[in-house]
């Protein structure tokens, strides 16, 4: 157990980190309010999103949020499963791992207390925007390109 503790400590970390953003966003700025960081490139803009990843589902009638917490309790507990059973040797999968579980329940928690996901940061450009995001989703997102990079790159070379 004691050699986990530094991966647990990472996914409560980017679960703290994003309720911390989204409440001082939350606190800051009203619903759809927009405060351009770099003009052209770059907002906050707060939105409470009801659906998942790129607003899938969204104003679906409500189900979807538990649905979507169903979802993400058994992904975690898989995660925490998996996370827990890896060789004490690796670095890169257990980091993956713990980013994308604290990005998950970090989300969850939202999902769970709101019924909804706050997302707050706006990349854009000109006519081109990207869905609006959260620290939450950016864990995951970071987590699941390493996890990425261990699957191709370096899962053969634990083989050896």
């Amino acid at each position: 157990m004691q050699h986990r503790f530094p991966w647990l400590m990472i996914s409560l970390l980017v679960i703290g980190l994003d309720q911390w953003s989204k409440a001082l966003i939350s606190q800051h700025m009203v619903l759809f309010q927009s405060i351009p960081l770099i003009p052209g490139w770059f907002s906050l803009t707060l939105l409470h999103n009801t659906g998942a990843a790129f607003s899938f589902l969204y104003g679906a009638g409500g189900w979807q949020r538990w649905l979507f917490s169903a979802i993400a309790v058994v992904v975690s507990l898989g995660l925490l499963l998996w996370l827990f059973r890896m060789p004490v040797r690796l670095r890169i999968l257990p980091l993956a791992v713990s980013l994308i579980l604290g990005g998950a329940l970090g989300n969850l928690l939202d999902r769970v207390r709101l019924s909804y996901v706050i997302d707050f940061i706006h990349v854009y450009h000109e006519t081109w925007h990207f869905p609006a995001f959260n620290l939450a989703d950016s864990a995951i997102t970071v987590g699941t390109i390493l996890l990425l990079i261990d699957m191709f790159f370096l899962e053969e070379l634990r083989r050896a």
